[in-house]
């Protein structure tokens, strides 16, 4: 961890692991202070990267499938400001044809992928300031363009809900300064991504954070990739 310091701060929700844990990390690098959540009780990494954050981190208990919990943590955070409030959260439950899918599988991948992450979002929207950023972490494969191959199909349709549901957010607040963000991290190699993925953490979150930045008070919604590229819808 480097000794860079800022008064920015960073509010991180799903980062016990994988790319949320790996976007903790690089803020904290970057001199952000954080505050992060996990599911339940266990440790994780998230809880060693607090050890060893001089208290740039504070590690929150929360499962966004759960709204209580949610509004709880609303209710703990009162009046603070955050410049970035990022809402990481993806489950894949096989690659099945849809007509294969039960009902509870296609309810959890939805509920965890789409509607969760938005019920954040309205939540937590009033912690951000004018300048501020929210994003979430979508998917290419939300894009309905680029869905030439097929596979994957409950997934895909989750992250295209969301990226349906941000646009939504963002055309009732049309006059709002603050930036939104969808995010592509690219095929990463983590518990969802798989062992064949193309990119490792290291090649993906650094440049994830670096376009979050760029687009810090430019207002409006984005629906880019790592690189900070324009995704088709």
């Amino acid at each position: 961890m480097t000794d860079r310091t800022t008064d920015k701060s960073a509010l991180v929700f799903g980062a016990s692991r994988g790319l949320g844990l790996a976007l903790v990390a690089e803020y904290l690098d970057r001199g952000w202070r954080v505050t992060a959540t996990a599911r339940g009780t266990a440790r994780t990494g998230l809880h060693d990267l607090a050890d060893s954050s001089g208290g740039r981190l504070t590690v929150e208990e929360v499962d966004i499938t759960v709204p209580e919990q949610v509004a709880a943590l609303r209710e703990r955070v009162g009046d603070q400001a955050f410049d970035l409030v990022f809402v990481n959260a993806a489950i894949t439950l096989g690659n099945l044809p849809v007509g294969e899918v039960s009902t509870e599988s296609f309810t959890k991948v939805m509920i965890t992928n789409a509607l969760s992450p938005m019920r954040v979002v309205e939540a937590f929207q009033d912690v951000v300031p004018p300048t501020g950023t929210i994003g979430v972490m979508s998917s290419r494969q939300g894009s309905v363009s680029f869905n030439t191959n097929g596979g994957h199909e409950i997934y895909r349709a989750s992250k295209s809900a969301l990226n349906q549901l941000m646009r939504s957010f963002a055309a009732r607040h049309a006059d709002d300064p603050r930036t939104l963000l969808l995010m592509c991290p690219g095929w990463v190699r983590t518990g969802l991504g798989g062992p064949d993925a193309l990119l490792s953490i290291d090649e993906s979150i650094p440049l994830v954070v670096d376009t979050i930045e760029k687009q810090a008070g430019h207002g409006g919604l984005q629906y880019l990739d790592r690189n900070g590229q324009a995704l088709p819808w």
